[in-house]
């Protein structure tokens, strides 16, 4: 506890905030790491806790004047416990409106979420593996998922046609009841979940058959997905309203398709460009030729000029990828790999031999110079 923030500083506000800029301040740290917003994120939940914590007292104008009187002892009894420091006899003591808003908060503060409102239904995840081409042309795919749909048979209310749910008694529909227990500190009071309704805030008598009384059903369903012109490797596709049905009437989550896109033997991407090794002869780099370049949009025609080196590269523009947004292309860069013959006839050996013979080191621009770099290091030995 002696680690705790300063509620205004917590909120980010002055000491003289109205309750209108209080409530304001709320608002904008809670946007900034309510759990839904963050799911899984556990630093973000212990944020909103901290944020829940500090609005419940500031919003509340009597345990924020204990609160600027004597601190944290002020509306917490525990705080500093063992030490000499204020003495409590605060009465009834609600710390309900603490707890309640650490685990079902949200932007209320301090309230538990209503378990009847209506909720989006959770986002399913599905799995394409696609061609190189396919990704770079755009295709049409299809793929089942397993979703829960509202039930037919009750229109996804759980209960058995005829009848509806009923409002618990006990916690009139609010799903927590007030539990009261007397300590040192007097009458405390705290909010635990309905144990009639388990926290549902309603009881269905006659649960439907169909789906027992969840309001939602297991199905399978096929859809076609537009995998777009572009798309690369480990990228999503959000479709929206696909996923599972909402509760108590509210949207469907989504379906999130993740592409795989497989290599391709002859095309390297980096985003939108590509890459491709082309062989040519010694011939060919010698005194150029024209040569048949694959593109993702079919052969060309290139011309190699004279004096080609091996490892050279060029570049062919706008013959690359489309762009997402269809605003344009990447570009080709073509490596040349000039290739050695091997296993040479004895004519064709005598020929290369006859030719090597007519050529001089000034043909040869890098043998030339690291001749010359040899003589300075070794001399003309």
């Amino acid at each position: 506890m002696a680690d705790k923030r300063d509620y205004y500083e917590v909120l980010e506000i002055e000491k003289t905030a109205s309750d209108d800029e209080i409530k304001k301040a709320y608002r904008k740290q809670a946007k900034k790491y309510h759990p839904d917003l963050h799911p899984g994120d556990k630093e973000c939940e212990e944020k909103m806790k901290e944020v829940n914590e500090a609005y419940g007292i500031l919003s509340d104008p009597e345990k924020k004047a204990r609160y600027d009187q004597y601190g944290f002892a002020g509306v917490d009894p525990n705080y500093g416990a063992g030490g000499s420091g204020f003495g409590g006899g605060f009465g009834d003591f609600d710390l309900g409106d603490i707890f309640g808003s650490f685990f079902g908060g949200g932007f209320g503060g301090g309230q538990q979420r209503n378990p009847n409102a209506p909720r989006q239904g959770e986002n399913l995840r599905a799995h394409l593996e696609i061609s190189f081409m396919e990704a770079v042309h755009g295709c049409t795919k299809t793929v089942t998922v397993g979703r829960r749909d509202a039930c037919p048979d009750c229109n996804g209310t759980g209960a058995a046609k005829g009848t509806s749910p009923e409002t618990c008694p006990d916690c009139h529909g609010s799903g927590t009841v007030n539990i009261q227990q007397r300590t040192p500190f007097g009458m405390m009071q705290s909010r635990q979940p309905c144990s009639r309704c388990s926290g549902k805030g309603r009881i269905i008598k006659d649960p439907c058959r169909k789906c027992n009384g969840t309001g939602r059903v297991a199905t399978n369903k096929k859809y076609e997905v537009n995998i777009p012109a572009g798309i690369d490797d480990d990228q999503s596709i959000a479709l929206r309203g696909l996923g599972n049905a909402g509760v108590n009437g509210g949207p469907a989550g989504d379906l999130v398709v993740n592409v795989t896109v497989r290599e391709d033997e002859v095309f390297q991407r980096d985003r939108f460009d590509v890459y491709v090794n082309v062989p040519i002869t010694y011939a060919q780099a010698a005194i150029g030729a024209e040569v048949v370049v694959p593109t993702v949009d079919g052969k060309v025609q290139y011309s190699v000029p004279e004096g080609t080196q091996p490892g050279t590269t060029f570049r062919l523009r706008g013959k690359g990828i489309q762009y997402l947004n269809g605003r344009g292309r990447g570009d080709q860069y073509v490596r040349v790999n000039v290739e050695v013959p091997h296993k040479l006839s004895r004519e064709q050996r005598k020929a290369l031999e006859a030719f090597e013979q007519t050529m001089k080191e000034d043909n040869y621009e890098q043998r030339k110079g690291f001749s010359k770099r040899l003589k300075e290091m070794f001399g003309d030995k």
